[in-house]
Formats: C-alpha cells, structure tokens, sequence
C-alpha cells in the first residue's frame, strides 16, 4: 500500500462489486445449477444479492450451502445470518482485519463497524482521539485496506459483509453473555442488559435506536457497573433516575429525541468529546455552566423549545457548533467571541433569532458560517473581515438586502451564497460591487474600502451613462476597469468620460518633490522608470522615460528590452528606440500620450506581448508618481480596459493574458497613458512581440 501515497500514482481505481443481473446468475449457478432462481425464490434471491453487495466469493459461498433447500429453509439460514455471518466468508474476510499491524487500528474498525458507518470522518476522528486512539492515521490506513471507505460527502463507510465480519469477531468473544461483549448493537440483547441492569465494566460502547412513536423507559441505574462505557448512542428511549450513575468516562453522547428539557447537573460530562442532542426537548443546555475543555462537537440541531445558547466561555476548545432549525432561539451568547478554535458554525433555519452579537466577528479561525433561512437576521456587520479563516459564508433566505462592503476585501472568503448572489468570488465580487452603484447609493464609502486592493476589478457588461456616471466620483480609486459597450458610439463617450474624470482628478493633486529611481531587476518587471534627467535647453525641464511591458516575459522580450534600456541610458542628448524587427516585433509610435495603431498579421506567429516607451518631461525638482492610468481601448471590440498603475505592477501571468487575448488580429486598439500634474507626455511608443506558433504549442 505504502506505493499509493505520494505523487507516485496518478489515479487509484476502485474496484466495483458485480452487478445486479451477474449477482443473480452466479448465486443461481450455485443454489440451483441454473443460470435463472426458480420464480418462489425470487424476492429472497433480491435480498440476498444486495446483501452481499456483488461479492463474488460471498455469493459463491452462500450459493453453494443454500442448494437444494426449501424457502423455509432459505429464511431460517438467512434470518441466522444477521446475527452470525457465514464461517466461510467470514473467515476469508477476516484475514484483512487480522493483518491489521497493531490493536489501535483493530479498534478503530471496530467502532467504526459498530457505530460510525455514516458518520463525518472528521468527527469520528475527534471522538476516537478522545478515547486514546490515534485516529487520524488509524482510518487512513483502514481505508488502504478497503476495509473503509469514504464518500464525496467526507462521510464512512463500510461493506455490509465487513461489517457483520467486525460484530462476529466482538460476539464471538463472549458468544452466550452478551454483557462481557465490548460493544452492544443489537436491539434485543442492549434492552435485555438495560432492562435487567446487567452491564459490566466489559463494555465500552452501546447503541439503541428505537422509533420516537414508541419511547422505552428504562433505568439510568442500568448503566451504574459500565464504568469503561465510552460511546453512547440512543433514540427512542428515555432514561429515569439519577443521572450520576451514567459513567465518567463517556467521550461520545449521541441521544435523539432527548426528552429533558436541560442536562442534568449530576451527569458528569467532563470527559465529553461530542454532544448530539438532535430533536431534543431542550430549553436551555445547562442551568449551571460546566468547564468542558475537551468538548469538540455540540449539536442541538431540531431542537424546537431551545430558547438560547449556552455561556461559550467554558467550551474553549469547541470545533463545531450545529442549531440547525432552532425556532425558538432568539439570541446568540456574546461569549460566542471566546471560541477561539471554532471551524464551523450552522445556524440554518432560526427563524426566531435576530441580529448576531458583534463579538462573532472576531472569530479568526471560522471557516463556515450558515444562517440561511434566518428570517430576521438583516444585516452583516462590516467587521466580517476580521474572520481571517472564512472561505464559507451562506446566508441566503434572510432579511439581510445589503453585503457588507469589507466582504470583497476578504482573502479566504472561497464560496458565498448572500442577497441573490451565489458562487465563487471571482464570479459574484463583480457583481455585488454593481449591486452597491445606484442612483441613491454614493460609491465613496465603499470604493474607499477596496480601493487598495489589487485584485479588485469592475467588469461592466453593455454600460450605460448611468453605470459610468454613478462611479464617475471613485473612478481613480479603483484598481481594474473592463467596460464593454454597446456601439461605438457608446464607446467614444465612455472613453471621453473616464479620462476627462482621471484628468480632473490628477491635476488636483499636489506635487511632490523629485526623487532618484534606481533601475529595477530587468528579468522580471512591468514597469521601468529611468530618471536620466536629460536636460531640455530653455525650457528648465527634464526629460524622462518608462517602459511598460503587458504580458509574459520570454527571449524577445529580454532582446527588445536591453535594446531599449541600453538606447535610454547611453545617450545624453536624447536616444533612439529600436525600430522594427520582422518577424520579432512590430513598432508604433505617436506624439502625446495616445497611439491608434492595428493588429497586423505575422504568418506562422502570435501575438505574445507588447511593451509600451513613453517619454515624458517635468519641471525642474517637480515629479509626481508618473504614471497614474494605463486604458486599453479596442475600438473593434467596443471594449474599453483601465488599470491604475499599482494594479500593473502586481499582475500575475493570468491578468496579462486576459489582456492580450482581448486584441485579435485586424482589431483597432488604441493605447492612452495618464500621467500625474505638471508631467507631459511627448511620445508614446508601442512594440508588439509575436512568438512562433511551434513554441506556443511547446509550451
């Protein structure tokens, strides 16, 4: 097994059992010699085939001893074999449990065989580890086996033959008391040993499930000599008595339909591990708060006369907290601000509770909120983005109208499901920042919020003026801007807008005095800025260059660019740029700080990069940050792209490449730079870098 692990495989196939119609014909082959089971036999040959799941030695085995037996004689042999599996199968079977290397992992399967066949992985894990198992890396190795499997749902499972071969090798330890056998599952033996109170210390785990419409009462002295009990699962019953008597040791209480209106304080629950009181009678968890230091999982969920929440203060290390369908719970605890190791949060379907105290927001290790269908929940705070570990946050089906601005600056958020939007960030982030942009909601306050984000954008489908014009104010505070437009037309005004507004705002702001840049790192960059501080006679101004390089770095771009810096920083009188290099690159320049240019054709090449010279001048001592905007606008598209200068210089390949892949052959693109006060633009230069298309495939 051990070559499974790692990245030594690439894809484990899992083995299926036989089908429905080939389990039928081998078992028949073998019961009856024929390919078809005789008509009377017909509704036993369904149960038994899909008892045995498609195991072939299973349906052999049991074909073979079933011959030539009458129908009584098939239910008695199969009514016995619920209880005791066949010798045969089961020892084949059991040769995987017995080559288990240590004890630990043979009582791991059997707990799991007894009483975790559905349950999360996760949780089961944290229950065993508080029996003194080592869990984690005990069900990773059953799973190895196949002796376990686990679903798309993180959920466990187990062959209905492996698990009867796990309950034969527990009865068959004690065959004729069942009350020395270490787990207790079937119905008929754990109601005569409670009943009879007859319970040894040889227990440690115990399940009955019974239907709610028929609750057994029955003695909590039943359990005073189980003093080893550790696991305890009921349904259906109701315990009277002293709850002193139920053992210290107890790391797994899962009773449904608990019909207490609180836990008594005489129970000793310190050792607990995990509480499921689902549909209980629950009014309040504790009249007396307990410190509860290993306590990792409480569930309350469909408890329907819950009123509020327990002090929080005393479960310190609680992972996960399931009300689910509380509608009597009003209010959550402030203390809920102390579960400083909580993951998962389920609030689902409390529809009595209002608004959730502040100190939720601090939860910085929460991963998963959900407060769905919490009618009166109508509003999230804007300290959300404290909850540094969130990636899941549904809560849907509320009153909240309104996502809380600092939601998009969140760095863990990775699913939400909120006001009608539904998905992943990258889908939905765009769409909530429009739903904040109406004619009576100022984008100031919210635009301040993530304006220092460099991963934020606006994608703007069709605009419109009232799109353009409600942003118009924050326009230079955002860091990305994809508009598409409807016409040409549409276009022109767009454009005419953004840039009178990026303008307006630029020459507003104040100068700052110069500084001396230093040539950065030329293998890696997007922008270069060279202070050669070349000077322009009688005009006291300096001249200055940058080069912009939009897209991926590869060896044309490292020639064009030490061509480039080498022409810049030679001359003192001024340089001269490279010129055209067919096929490499193609050049385009214009005066000022636009250039119209179209996408030419190269056979056997495509367009890979381009790189953007401007060469500006400033007065004398006088620089402001430069470069303030860069737009990309394809009049053949009817797009329009505009990127502030820190969203440049923190582009990833991905963000050069939906770039470029919006520039086609034949398109008409024009590129416009905006620069800070008092700087002029004299030249803008454009180099578009094709690479062979054999490389392209190569890479």
């Amino acid at each position: 097994m051990h070559i499974l692990r790692g990245n030594r495989v690439d894809k484990v196939y899992t083995m299926k059992g036989m089908g429905g119609s080939e389990s039928i014909e081998l078992f028949s082959w073998h019961a009856f010699k024929q390919a078809c089971p005789r008509e009377d036999f017909t509704e036993l040959f369904r149960n038994v085939t899909t008892y045995y799941g498609g195991l072939p030695l299973a349906l052999k085995v049991l074909g073979s001893y079933l011959f030539d037996m009458e129908v009584a004689e098939w239910k008695s042999v199969l009514e016995k074999l619920k209880k005791i599996p066949n010798d045969e199968v089961h020892e084949k079977l059991k040769i995987s449990y017995d080559g288990l290397s240590d004890d630990t992992e043979k009582e791991i399967f059997l707990d799991i065989a007894c009483f975790f066949i559905g349950i999360d992985r996760s949780d089961v894990i944290h229950i065993l580890n508080g029996c003194g198992l080592c869990a984690e890396n005990g069900i990773r190795v059953l799973i190895e086996r196949s002796l376990v499997t686990v679903d798309d749902k993180n959920k466990l499972g187990m062959h209905d033959l492996l698990r009867d071969m796990g309950r034969e090798i527990i009865r068959a330890k004690s065959a004729k008391d069942p009350e020395n056998r270490s787990r207790l599952w079937f119905h008929e033996d754990v109601i005569d040993i409670l009943s009879k109170e007859t319970g040894t210390k040889a227990i440690e785990g115990l399940t009955l499930k019974l239907p709610t419409t028929n609750t057994l009462c029955l003695r909590t002295k039943a359990f005073k000599k189980m003093r080893k009990l550790r696991l305890l699962q009921l349904a259906g019953v109701e315990l009277i008595g002293d709850f002193k008597y139920l053992p210290r040791d107890l790391r797994w209480l899962c009773w449904h339909g608990f019909p207490l209106t609180c836990i008594p304080a005489k129970f000793y629950q310190r050792s607990l591990v995990s509480i499921e009181l689902e549909n209980s009678n629950i009014k309040l968890l504790w009249k007396e708060s307990q410190l509860m230091e290993k306590l990792k999982i409480l569930n309350l969920s469909h408890s329907h006369y819950l009123t509020q929440t327990p002090d929080f203060s005393n479960l310190p290390n609680l992972e996960k907290l399931l009300l689910q369908d509380c509608p009597r719970l009003s209010e959550v605890s402030h203390t809920i601000g102390h579960l400083n190791k909580i993951l998962q949060i389920n609030l689902q379907d409390c529809i009595g509770l209002g608004n959730l105290p502040r100190s939720i927001y601090k939860l910085k290790s929460l991963k998963i909120l959900i407060l769905s269908g919490c009618l009166k929940i109508d509003k999230l705070e804007e300290d959300l983005e404290q909850m540094e570990s969130l990636t899941t946050l549904v809560a849907d089906k509320t009153a909240i109208t309104t996502v809380p601005f600092s939601i998009v600056r969140s760095k863990s958020i990775g699913y939400i499901s909120l006001c009608g939007f539904k998905g992943f960030p990258r889908d939905v982030f765009p769409s909530i920042i429009w739903s904040w942009m109406s004619p009576i909601n100022s984008l100031s306050s919210r635009v301040q919020t993530f304006a220092g984000m460099s991963s934020i954008s606006l994608d703007v489908p069709n605009s419109n003026s009232h799109h353009l014009s409600s942003i118009s104010d924050d326009l230079p505070k955002l860091q990305s801007l994809w508009v598409e437009c409807g016409s040409k037309l549409q276009l022109s005004q767009d454009a005419k807008s953004i840039l009178d507004t990026l303008y307006a705002t630029n020459y507003g702001e104040p100068e700052s005095n110069a500084t001396t840049s230093q040539m950065p790192n030329m293998n890696n960059f997007t922008l270069i800025e060279c202070n050669n501080q070349v000077h322009i006679s009688e005009s006291k101004k300096f001249s200055r260059s940058l080069l912009i390089q939009m897209g991926k770095s590869f060896h044309v771009t490292h020639t064009l660019k030490e061509n480039i810096l080498q022409s810049m920083t030679t001359s003192d009188q001024g340089y001269l740029l490279p010129d055209d290099c067919y096929p490499n690159w193609l050049t385009f320049n214009n005066e000022g700080s636009s250039i119209i240019f179209e996408i030419p054709l190269v056979n056997g090449h495509n367009l890979k990069t381009m790189m953007c010279h401007v060469n500006y001048s400033s007065p004398e001592n006088i620089i402001s940050d430069g470069l303030k905007n860069l737009l990309v606008i394809n009049h053949s598209k009817t797009t329009i792209q505009l990127y502030k200068r820190d969203a440049l210089t923190s582009f990833e390949d991905e963000d050069w490449h939906k770039v470029i892949s919006n520039i086609e052959f034949g398109n008409k693109v024009e590129i416009v730079v905006v620069f800070g006060n008092k700087l002029i633009v004299n030249k803008t230069t454009i180099y578009l870098l094709y690479e062979p298309m054999d490389k392209i495939i190569e890479h």
